[in-house]
């Protein structure tokens, strides 16, 4: 004798398979996501590899190397830490430099891919990276608190005025960001540096 199932039993089965399949698949995101684990928290980034490709190409080879394993945000920028004649900016920043210099030392510089040709903003929650000269960028990253213009292709915080390479921006944590920056400085340094435990992709 056959067994008979309801039309209700069969929607709630249905569900229940469509469900653990798409668990099976894991996280499925239109653009890749970062988790940076901290001491305090974790934020949550997705980056634009079709706005910013050479950008977020580097910074995947970074987190699947393990390079941001024990690393450390040790930078903030707010407003009573800057010179009264500079442009200023508000920010935290992160990577390697004081954790791994060594490792620092032997990486290669990225191409910089502007604000112009990317046109991702320095809104607030962005993520970007540090440099010196254009296409010397490589593992340090930087968050923004509040609109900087000033980053952008044109903007007044460099003086080539070229800008710095956003790549992706805070969707999750920003809270997290808000407590950092708020954490004891000394100068432009945080004392003591903010531990990352590690940044992995979702």
């Amino acid at each position: 004798m056959k067994t008979l199932i309801s039309l209700p039993a069969k929607r709630i089965l249905t569900g229940l398979l469509f469900s653990i399949i798409l668990a099976s698949c894991g996280h499925q995101y239109a653009h890749p996501h970062v988790l940076i684990e901290t001491k305090y928290g974790d934020i949550e980034v997705e980056i634009y590899p079709d706005k910013a490709p050479a950008t977020c190409k580097a910074f995947l080879s970074y987190v699947h190397q393990g390079l941001y394993k024990n690393s450390s945000f040790y930078r903030v920028l707010n407003s009573d830490n800057q010179a009264s004649d500079a442009p200023k900016a508000e920010l935290i920043q992160g990577g390697i430099w004081q954790t791994n210099p060594d490792k620092l030392r032997t990486l290669k510089g990225i191409p910089h891919e502007s604000t112009k040709r990317t046109g991702i903003l320095h809104k607030t929650g962005t993520i970007s990276l540090a440099r010196e000269a254009p296409g010397t960028a490589n593992s340090e990253f930087f968050i923004v608190i509040g609109d900087q213009p000033g980053y952008d292709s044109g903007g007044a915080n460099n003086p080539d005025h070229l800008g710095y390479a956003a790549f992706g921006r805070v969707v999750r944590g920003m809270d997290i960001v808000m407590l950092l920056y708020d954490k004891p400085e000394s100068g432009q340094s945080f004392d003591p540096p903010i531990p990352i435990y590690d940044i992995k992709q979702l």
